[in-house]
């Protein structure tokens, strides 16, 4: 059966042919206003699916980025700080090697250990060190400080329990953490085996005139302890960086990944563009010839 084609049916399919002319030149129009690719998801439902997938990887991505960032910060400070306590614990051990010569007089013994006396200090200033209010040496106590000196006894008293639990850690990736602080404990000892403590010991000794040959076997425990510690905080900085490193490119890749899907090519589309007013401007010049219906045409 040979279907009849009126006048009606020409114009419904002009019409139908004009509208979608018009359809496709105010997308590529938006396209180049927004320069985006998906302004909604009906645009292109599979690419818009993966664009919201790159995204959310992207922000987890960032995420990771930043808690690097502040474990970089976190660790760069105790490497500081441990690179400190290294310096003070040599002189310490200059000065116990310097009062263990029995040809020393009271002042001059009295001299040195004042000057033990001022490094105590220091380094307790050190095994306070903070970063952003939170003791770096304290893991995850809301102590004020890492080591409070108790004056009856002269023990410098830990504020915090020393386990791994209790540690500070940042991730860094999907499936990896990061330790970013230091056991205090581990670092400094606490109560009477503690390097406060022991230089409290050699400066009473140098004022009570006993031997120190017994104390310097002990500044060179707990100085070889400070430099392990720093070794191993050392190697954990190393790691963040090289996480920082990976999540750089990571960042880079899923921008681009972002962009192929979202973004366009301007010119590109400013082409298509005018190809495709030409084309609507023909269509409606063609229509425009073809439906000139007049009175005589309904009267045939």
């Amino acid at each position: 059966m040979i279907s009849r084609v009126t006048s009606q049916t020409q114009l419904r399919t002009a019409q139908l042919n004009l509208q979608q002319n018009m359809a496709n030149m105010s997308k590529l129009q938006e396209q180049a206003s927004s320069l985006k690719a998906i302004n909604r998801p009906s645009d292109d439902p599979t690419a818009a699916a993966a664009a919201l997938s790159v995204r959310a990887e992207a922000r987890a991505v960032d995420q990771y980025s930043r808690n690097a960032d502040n474990g970089n910060d976190w660790l760069t400070t105790i490497d500081s700080a441990l690179s400190a306590s290294t310096n003070i614990m040599n002189r310490v051990r200059d000065l116990t090697v310097q009062g263990g010569n029995g040809a020393l007089s009271p002042a001059a013994k009295e001299a040195i250990a004042v000057e033990l006396d001022g490094l105590k200090e220091d380094l307790l200033g050190l095994a306070n060190t903070s970063y952003l209010g939170r003791t770096v040496f304290a893991g995850s106590s809301n102590a004020g400080v890492a080591f409070t000196p108790v004056t009856e006894n002269g023990i410098t008293t830990y504020n915090a329990e020393s386990n791994p639990a209790s540690s500070v850690t940042r991730r860094i990736g999907a499936d990896t953490t990061v330790r970013v602080d230091a056991d205090g404990a581990a670092v400094f000892g606490t109560g009477p085996g503690s390097v406060f403590s022991l230089i409290d010991t050699i400066a009473s000794n140098l004022r009570d005139d006993t031997p120190l040959s017994d104390q310097l076997d002990n500044v060179d425990k707990h100085l070889g302890t400070i430099i392990g510690q720093r070794s191993e905080a050392g190697a954990r900085l190393a790691r963040v960086e090289r996480a920082q490193s990976a999540l750089v490119e990571q960042a880079g890749s899923l921008e681009a990944q972002r962009s192929g899907l979202e973004d366009i090519d301007l010119a590109q589309v400013i082409v298509d563009l005018k190809l495709q007013e030409v084309t609507y401007q023909s269509a409606l010049a063609v229509t425009a010839r073809v439906l000139q219906p007049t009175l005589m045409d309904f009267l045939r």
